[in-house]
């Protein structure tokens, strides 16, 4: 991506994570969570699951590209196409990062802060359980995914969206559940995969477009020559490959996919 290198991101997210687990985690574990702080995180902290978000999302996008197949007239059947791409964008968004959240978490095993007067903050131990792991947080990451997301969908309300993701990523710590640190890479995990896809979208011609002046993708306000249903169902196909095998749609020129025209 010109202008926005992922070496900078990862900077600035690695010291971001180091600064908290040295300033913050500590604090945070050896104190209780206020009663009403709590109160108020527990009512909000269930946002961060993923499954009703991964629902709603292969909602739209079955129900879009079934209407689309039905659709009278060309602009209904791009509206249809529209919310069905944004549904699968979504949905392998959030499920992507999940996976690879969930993963992370069983490798590294950093305890809970319920764990902190028995283990401190610094201590791993892999595959120990769900309840043990701490290292990103799965709910930071689904939120993270799914606010960066709309932020690139609707960049006029970016700097909404991505402050929602902070207060409500930080609920895990006002639970109880989670550090500092945890929440933050969560955040920057699930907020990487939704730009690494909305490029692999980009490179193929979906809601997306490269913009080599803002730095990151920009939306699409309509699908270009999708008329006739043929060239849409063989770039659907080649969108699901390149979101299997997202390198190839990302890399841009060293591969097949970054050199579509599309």
């Amino acid at each position: 991506m010109p202008h926005l290198r992922w070496q900078s991101c990862l900077f600035v997210t690695v010291n971001a994570v180091i600064i908290s687990l040295l300033s913050f985690d500590g604090p945070v574990g050896g104190e209780n969570v206020p009663a009403a702080l709590r109160r108020v995180g527990l009512m909000l902290t269930d946002f961060g699951k993923s499954d009703w978000i991964i629902v709603v999302s292969a909602f739209l996008l079955f129900q879009g590209w079934a209407s689309s197949r039905i659709a009278v007239t060309a602009r209904d059947r791009l509206q249809a196409l529209r919310i069905s791409c944004i549904g699968g964008y979504l949905l392998t968004s959030i499920a992507l990062s999940g996976l690879v959240a969930n993963l992370l978490k069983r490798l590294i095993g950093r305890a809970r802060p319920e764990h902190f007067q028995e283990y401190g903050i610094f201590s791993f131990s892999p595959l120990s359980g769900h309840s043990f792991e701490s290292f990103p947080s799965g709910h930071a990451t689904t939120i993270g995914a799914f606010f960066a997301a709309f932020a690139l969908l609707f960049p006029r309300y970016r700097i909404a969206f991505l402050a929602c993701a902070l207060w409500l990523g930080m609920t895990r710590v006002m639970v109880g559940a989670h550090y500092p640190s945890d929440v933050i890479a969560g955040l920057a995990l699930g907020g990487w995969f939704s730009m690494m896809l909305a490029t692999v979208y980009a490179r193929h011609g979906f809601l997306f477009r490269l913009d080599g002046t803002a730095g990151w993708p920009q939306p699409k306000r309509l699908f270009p020559a999708l008329k006739n249903p043929a060239p849409f169902e063989r770039r659907a196909w080649s969108v699901v490959y390149g979101m299997i095998n997202p390198w190839r749609g990302y890399l841009g020129p060293l591969f097949p996919a970054g050199r579509s025209g599309r």
